[in-house]
């Protein structure tokens, strides 16, 4: 067992696919004994579970849309330096009070480069710490296309210099990292599998049987497709089953009731439930965006599904996850673009002919993978070069 605390740190700023595999990853940690802190930088959210571990909820800040240009503090102002500096130190007086072993950064240095006033200082302070305190980077299989090629570099120089190990939650016979990341070769010695980060819920559910479940991860940007889903009900060859729409709390209140309003006959609109994973088990079909989290439920409980990829703002990362699933008959998908009543109704029929996925041959057991890999790498000091010091 981990003789130390594990200090995960996590960040969402639009979408909530980071928290759930960082609360995933909490949950077996504190599961096998292991005291796990989580260091929470987003708004709190309803339906994600952290087991046992220890919050601290730092002053939570968000992206004012999909460019992720503009973060927002809790009353919606721009970041002032004074509260950088306030919860840098928050962060700081954290680590010192809980003294760990081993500091896990969810996605940075492959994203959250706006957070560098904080994790920069932090990861300082790990890498200065007597006992040493293993630094380690948690990271999605698939990487957003970089708009700057020099971003590449820069975080494989952050990955080099700040680094002991980066634990990559996906199995590379399905995808590789490096398939999204131009410099393998400057990272390859610090790489390791997981698997990908998939639990079966111990939960026991009659809603959702025979339905078809209509999901966006947190909800924030899922509008059109919602819409879409109403209108293609009716068009589709599962008209006559119930249609779920599961919105979730990113969507703002105002904006949820409307679609509760207009919602046809035979579609329930209501939040997103945490029993998601259950219903999934026995839906007659899925209807979702394409994040890592629901993809990896999706493909878990043998689902037919359509993907919407979200696409907003240049994200690349769920079209190159969709695609992947297309080409190999595990989905059917409609790209953002073409998103209408009609062309998501057309795919749900093509997804009708697919039989359910079968994931026997992939890694996903990344969970328990994640939780041995820890013990075994901090069962002595970390091994640091001369050269990799600050």
């Amino acid at each position: 067992m981990i003789a130390r605390p594990v200090l995960i740190h996590v960040q969402h700023l639009l979408g909530i696919g980071h928290i759930a595999r960082a609360a995933a990853i909490a949950r077996a940690l504190a599961a096998s004994g292991v005291e796990t802190v989580v260091a929470h930088g987003g708004f709190p959210n309803p339906n994600i579970d952290f087991g046992g571990a220890h919050m601290e909820f730092l002053p939570p800040v968000r992206a004012t849309d999909a460019s992720f240009q503009t973060l927002v503090d809790e009353n919606d102002e721009p970041l002032s330096d004074d509260w950088k500096a306030r919860r840098r130190d928050q962060l700081l007086a954290l680590f010192d009070a809980v003294n760990p072993g081993v500091l896990v950064t969810e996605l940075y240095p492959f994203g959250r480069k706006s957070l560098r006033f904080e994790l920069e200082p932090l990861i300082a302070r790990a890498r200065g710490h007597d006992p040493g305190t293993w630094v380690i980077c948690s990271v999605r299989d698939i990487l957003v296309t970089m708009k700057k090629p020099s971003r590449y570099a820069e975080m494989a120089d952050i990955a080099n210099r700040d680094y002991d190990r980066i634990m990559v939650h996906g199995d590379p016979t399905v995808i590789s990292f490096e398939s999204t990341f131009p410099y393998p070769e400057r990272i390859q010695h610090l790489l390791t599998y997981t698997g990908y980060i998939a639990q079966k819920q111990n939960i026991t559910t009659v809603a959702g049987l025979d339905e078809v479940l209509v999901s966006a991860g947190g909800g924030g940007r899922s509008e059109p497709l919602y819409r879409s889903a109403m209108g293609a009900r009716a068009l589709s060859a599962l008209h006559d089953h119930t249609w779920r729409l599961l919105i979730g709390h990113g969507l703002p209140q105002d904006r949820f009731d409307v679609l509760a309003d207009e919602a046809p006959e035979g579609v329930i609109v209501e939040r997103a439930r945490p029993d998601f994973t259950a219903m999934l088990d026995h839906c007659a079909l899925s209807i979702s965006q394409a994040g890592y989290n629901t993809v990896t439920d999706i493909l878990t409980a043998g689902a037919r599904s359509v993907l919407v990829p979200y696409a907003e703002g240049g994200e690349t990362e769920q079209t190159l996850r969709a695609k992947y699933l297309v080409e190999r008959d595990l989905a059917r998908m409609v790209e953002e673009p073409d998103l209408t009543p009609q062309s998501l109704a057309a795919a749900v029929e093509s997804a009708l002919t697919l039989n359910r996925p079968d994931v026997s041959g992939m890694a996903m057991g990344g969970v328990a993978e994640t939780v041995r890999l820890l013990t075994d790498w901090t069962s002595n000091p970390p091994k640091r070069e001369p050269s990799r010091k600050r």
